[in-house]
This record gives structure tokens, sequence and C-alpha cells, in this order.
């Protein structure tokens, strides 16, 4: 079977709002991506590459995986470190 990550997307620096994040994926790695002969993009004869899965917890992701021999990586999401400022810091050292 294929090999897959599970992981928690993170925002982009575009995005304000972490509505959108609190879902899991499964997204299936490719191993061979080619150059399309006629347009010069990139493409694939693999068509889990264009599967993702969405879960709503790691629990689920991984036991889906488990029950479909799925071999999988979990990448951990990193902790966003908030420092409180107040506008008058700009101004002082």
């Amino acid at each position: 079977m294929k090999k897959a990550k599970i992981y928690k997307p993170s925002k982009s620096a575009m995005q304000s709002g972490l509505k959108k994040f609190d879902k899991w994926i499964i997204e299936f790695i490719t191993n061979k991506p080619g150059i399309n002969p006629l347009m010069g993009w990139e493409s694939s004869d693999d068509t889990y590459s264009e599967l993702i899965l969405e879960f709503s917890s790691k629990e689920l992701a991984v036991d889906y995986a488990n029950k479909n021999n799925i071999e999988y990586e979990i990448i951990e999401p990193k902790i966003r470190k908030i420092t409180k400022k107040s506008y008058s810091d700009n101004f002082t050292d």
C-alpha cells in the first residue's frame, strides 16, 4: 500500500483566523512525479497524489490508516508562541 503523512495544516501568513485548521489530514506521498511532455507541467500517473482525507482528530486518522493498511508518518503541529504586546511598547525601550 502507499505511504501517507498525517498532519494538521498550518495557516498561511495571509490568514488571521484558525477556523479551518482544526482538522487532521491524510495525504498520500507520490514517489515519482514527472514532467508532462505536452505542457511541461509536473504531473503523475499516481491518482493517490490527488486524494486528501480530512478527520476531526488525530486518533481517527490513525485508526483509518491502520484499518486500511496504510503506512503513515505523523507530523505533529508546532505550537504558536504568542507574546502579548501593548501599543506603548513600540515607543519605549
